[in-house]
């Protein structure tokens, strides 16, 4: 399998595509492209083992929104991003459960840690009312969803896998899904804060950068699992990569042919990047310098985009 360093199947599917020269669709694998409000909406579905293997997740679908200026973005972009993203995710809930029936809301992360505190931030501004429908029935309207949110933590400050904290709640209070948020890695500078992720496969936490945990999924947990997660980070081999591509595109302009540019261009470099930085262990993992802001405004189109769709 490739080290795509990567959570998100879109860009898994372009790495593979071009590290194997394929022009047309993977088999096993289908993507259909959409633009709506500005927003580019990539749907990745792995339909068979081929397609699983290739990409190295699982069977299921994956909604990928790419939004781009995030920096910039004012409150009437927040809602029509929210907009769109809560018509994705409501579709993808109504596969798998009815209108009515109980979600449990997971917001993954360390709170002390501002690239991995998306989870923890979108929790509290969360419309929870499974209390509210449990103990003032008749305060709230007949077909009203119950919801319940958490944020369990991580494992080096709570000794516990996350995991064995969300299966002792499972078993509790018997939610028929999960929605999980998690910050991810990406394999694109372009992408840090600028893409959601939707998958109704459930998640790996900590795959993207190497720190593999126990699996949040229906195989584990016994009901569905959506993972909705945004990139906002990337190793320094990506970067490296990504700026190579850059220069030599800089330097093509210049001289209009090149032959060994042009082959340099054509292929991917990460491996031989990262082989190179790895020995000093100069492959760090790298977030923008503003993205505290960027944390408060996609964890602000997170929790109304799920407000919205339940």
């Amino acid at each position: 399998m490739y080290n795509f360093r990567t959570d998100l199947a879109l860009e898994r599917n372009d790495i593979y595509k071009k590290q194997n020269n394929i022009t047309n669709q993977i088999e096993g694998i289908e993507v259909q492209n959409e633009s709506k409000e500005n927003i580019e909406i990539a749907r990745v579905k792995i339909i068979n083992e081929q397609g699983e293997k290739a990409l190295g997740k699982p069977i299921g679908n994956y909604i990928t929104l790419d939004i781009k200026n995030m920096k910039f973005v004012d409150d009437e972009k927040i809602k029509q991003i929210s907009t769109v993203l809560s018509d994705e995710l409501r579709r993808v809930i109504a596969e798998h459960i009815t209108d009515t029936e109980d979600i449990l809301v997971v917001g993954l992360g360390n709170i002390y840690v501002t690239p991995d505190a998306l989870g923890p931030k979108v929790v509290p501004e969360i419309e929870v009312t499974r209390h509210i429908l449990e103990y003032m029935p008749k305060a709230m309207p007949e077909d009203t969803r119950p919801v319940s949110a958490i944020s369990p933590g991580v494992l080096g400050i709570t000794g516990i896998e996350t995991m064995e904290i969300l299966k002792g709640i499972v078993d509790n209070i018997k939610p028929k899904m999960l929605i999980v948020i998690d910050a991810l890695a990406s394999r694109s500078i372009e992408r840090i804060s600028s893409s959601i992720q939707i998958a109704d496969t459930g998640i790996v936490p900590g795959a993207g950068v190497e720190n593999t945990r126990k699996e949040i999924s229906k195989k584990t947990l016994g009901i569905p699992v959506i993972a909705l997660g945004i990139p906002t980070v990337v190793d320094l081999a990506s970067i490296t990569n990504d700026c190579i591509d850059l220069f030599i595109e800089d330097l093509q302009q210049k001289a209009m042919s090149n032959e060994y540019l042009n082959k340099l261009k054509e292929q991917d470099n990460y491996t031989q990047i990262k082989e190179a930085l790895i020995p000093k262990d100069y492959n760090m993992i790298v977030t923008p310098k503003e993205i505290d802001e960027l944390i408060e405004n996609m964890s602000q189109i997170v929790a109304k985009g799920i407000n919205m769709a339940l």
